[in-house]
Parts: C-alpha cells; sequence; structure tokens
C-alpha cells in the first residue's frame, strides 16, 4: 500500500468516524436495553391473563371470537373512528387492533386497542408511554419521524464507511506486530490505540451487520413506498381509477380471512390492513402471512380480498428489498437465537461503545502532526508520532 493512499484512508478513517461518533453512541447506548426488550418487560410486569386460558391462536380459531365481533366491540368504544390495522399473536389469543379518525392518519392520531380473542375485553398492559418506549422511538428517529431515520441512515453509512477503512489501515499498522498485541507499558496513546484496534477489529463482522441492518431498517418508510409504487400497483391493477373504498361498505373481515387462507394455506396470518392504509389499497383488506419457522416467520406473504365482497384478488411473495427489511429487523437486536444470542449481541455493543469511546480519546489527546504523520503512524504501529 503506498503512502497516499494509506493517507487517503486515514483521512476516510478519521471524517467518517468524527461525523457520526456521538450519534453511534446514542444508538448503542439506547439499543443495550433494546436488546433485552422482551426479557424487561416480563420483570417489570406481569404477563397479560387471558380469560379462558387454552383457547386457541390466531393459527386456530377454535373457542376464539370472529374478527367481526371484535371489530365491532372495538369500534363501539370509538365512535366516529375506522379500522386501520388489526395483528394477531399465533401463540396465544392476544390481538390489536388499530383505529384512527381515517384510514390515512398519522401514527399520532391512532388508538391501540389490546384485546383477548377469547372473551372480546381488553386486557391490561404496560404503558406504551414508558421508557422502553422512549428508547426506541429515539433509537429509530430521535423523535424526528422520517427526517430523522434518513440522518441516522446517513450516519449508518458512516459507519460502515469507517469500519472497512479502518480494516484497511489494520493490515499495514500490524504488519510487525502479532495479532492481540496490548503494549501496556508505553505510553497511554499507545495503550489506547491497541485496545481500539483489538476491540475493534474483534467486533468488525458484528459492527459490519448491525450497521448495515440499522441502515436497512432506518430506510423502512421508502422501502415501504416503493414496494406500493410497484408490486401493490400492479396486484390492484384492475381497481385503477376507482375511487376509495367508504369505510361504511367494508364487508366481513371472517369471509376475507376465509378466503386469504385458502390462497396460502399453511400460512399463519400475523396483521390485516384495512383499505387506504400504508400497507394496502384503497380497495382490499391486505391480510399478511408469515412462516412458521424461526426465519420464515419474519418474511410476509400479503394476500389481497376485496374489502367489499370478500373476493380474493391475488397473492404474492414480498420483493427482496422488503425481504432484506424483514431479515434486518430482528437480526439487528439479535432476535434470532434466544437469550445466548442477545447476550453476545450486549457484549459486543459493549465492545463498539469502548471502540468509540477509546477513538474519540485518540482525537482528542492529538498533538500537532506533520502532514506525513498518520502514514507513519500507521505503517510503524503507533509508534512513530504517537510515543
Amino acid at each position: 500500500m503506498t503512502r497516499r493512499t494509506i493517507r487517503i484512508w486515514f483521512q476516510v478513517h478519521k471524517w467518517t468516524s468524527l461525523i457520526s461518533t456521538a450519534f453511534l453512541l446514542m444508538l448503542c447506548l439506547t439499543g443495550l436495553p433494546l436488546i433485552f426488550h422482551d426479557e424487561i418487560d416480563m420483570l417489570t410486569g406481569p404477563p397479560p391473563q387471558f380469560g379462558r386460558p387454552g383457547v386457541g391462536s390466531s393459527s386456530d380459531t377454535v373457542g376464539l371470537l370472529p374478527l367481526d365481533e371484535v371489530l365491532r366491540r372495538v369500534l363501539a368504544t370509538r365512535p366516529g373512528d375506522v379500522p386501520v390495522f388489526m395483528a394477531f399473536d399465533n401463540a396465544q389469543p392476544a390481538m390489536t387492533v388499530t383505529t384512527a379518525p381515517n384510514p390515512g392518519s398519522h401514527a399520532a392520531d391512532m388508538t391501540l386497542h389490546l384485546i383477548d380473542r377469547s372473551t372480546g375485553n381488553p386486557y391490561a398492559v404496560e404503558d406504551e408511554g414508558g421508557v422502553m418506549h422512549f428508547l426506541l422511538q429515539l433509537h429509530t428517529d430521535m423523535f424526528l419521524g422520517l427526517p430523522g431515520m434518513l440522518f441516522l441512515a446517513l450516519m449508518g453509512v458512516l459507519f460502515v464507511a469507517a469500519i472497512i477503512s479502518g480494516v484497511v489501515l489494520y493490515a499495514p499498522f500490524m504488519r510487525k506486530l502479532d495479532f492481540g498485541t496490548l503494549r501496556v507499558s508505553r505510553s497511554r496513546r499507545i495503550k489506547w490505540l491497541d485496545y481500539h484496534n483489538l476491540l475493534g477489529i474483534v467486533a468488525v463482522a458484528w459492527t459490519v451487520v448491525v450497521g448495515m441492518t440499522g441502515v436497512i431498517n432506518a430506510l423502512a418508510t421508502p422501502i415501504n413506498q416503493l414496494w406500493q409504487a410497484r408490486e401493490l400497483q400492479d396486484m390492484t391493477r384492475t381497481y385503477a381509477g376507482r375511487p376509495a373504498l367508504p369505510p361504511a361498505r367494508y364487508g366481513s373481515l371472517d369471509r376475507a380471512m376465509a378466503a386469504a387462507r385458502r390462497a396460502l394455506p399453511g400460512y399463519n396470518p400475523q396483521f390485516i390492513a384495512f383499505p387506504g392504509g400504508t400497507f394496502s389499497s384503497k380497495h382490499h383488506y391486505a391480510v399478511f402471512f408469515q412462516g412458521d419457522t424461526p426465519l420464515t416467520e419474519h418474511l410476509l406473504t400479503p394476500a389481497l380480498i376485496d374489502a367489499e365482497n370478500g373476493v380474493f384478488t391475488d397473492a404474492r411473495a414480498m420483493p427482496w428489498y422488503y425481504q432484506a427489511l424483514a431479515l434486518s429487523r430482528p437480526l439487528h437486536f439479535g432476535d434470532y437465537g434466544g437469550v445466548p444470542l442477545k447476550i453476545l449481541w450486549a457484549v459486543l455493543d459493549l465492545f463498539t461503545i469502548a471502540v468509540l469511546v477509546t477513538g474519540l480519546y485518540l482525537w482528542l489527546g492529538r498533538r500537532r502532526q506533520a502532514p506525513d504523520a498518520p502514514v507513519l503512524e500507521v505503517t510503524s504501529g503507533g509508534l512513530i508520532a504517537a510515543d
């Protein structure tokens, strides 16, 4: 590697790291408790008690109230609202119904109803405005909505660039050193530089994965809009030009679900998007199904049912970019392998925090350097221009 190449990579590593460090620290600190979100919820409050234990889930509807009856009861508590989403829990008779003043309402105007489908009664859960909700919102968009998500996506891109440039510089830096060398007897700067490099290279695969999945997650809104403009529009081409179906003309949910199940046998329903929302057309119930394995349960397949007459319209697997988003969400928080994987995610998150802090320390403690000082520092393993 030439001196000019080293100098360029050093500048890339320096500036991408400096620009993104503060926001990455915030993401790492808020992400740490979010890794154990489910476990924290279990510790901070008892699980909901359902009225009829042993009653089946949404994949086994024996003993459960019809969907039409559940929706009727919910709407009776919110006069003037219309349904937007209905979501299911395939392990227990729990479900949620989201209502809003109109189908295109913003999330802030929506009301979430948590229902025991075995009885039709609401059940008590943790306050959605609690600490974990605050941390999730801060981690997702910094309370800025789409602009905040896009900004954090940019910080994620800079983070990945910092990782790649750091790996490129690691090879010439370690040319005369054994892997894992910690020169604790040298100056404080060299000691922290060795910690920075060791922790960074140990966690490099994880940081790339979490960085890339974070970028993909932050682009969720544009990805959904792309799916609507392409695949969803193609699936509902025969409905083009028709006026939106008013809620007063919505037909039976149970009939629509039966038609969707016939179209996609062997799948479990995850949620229903009502007409006019962000996940459906202006005329359809979009019933989203998931698989029954740890991998396929994150891959959704929508079945579109005409909301007025309950007739099946189309069903297609999501395109590759939407599948990438679906798989990135659980991978970002280590939700694939239970508690052991979450513990590993937490340890690597702490490693990343240490890398960010030591990197910031090294920059703040720098001295005035000659133009070639970064090159000499890299090629000498940190001895020249650092000690």
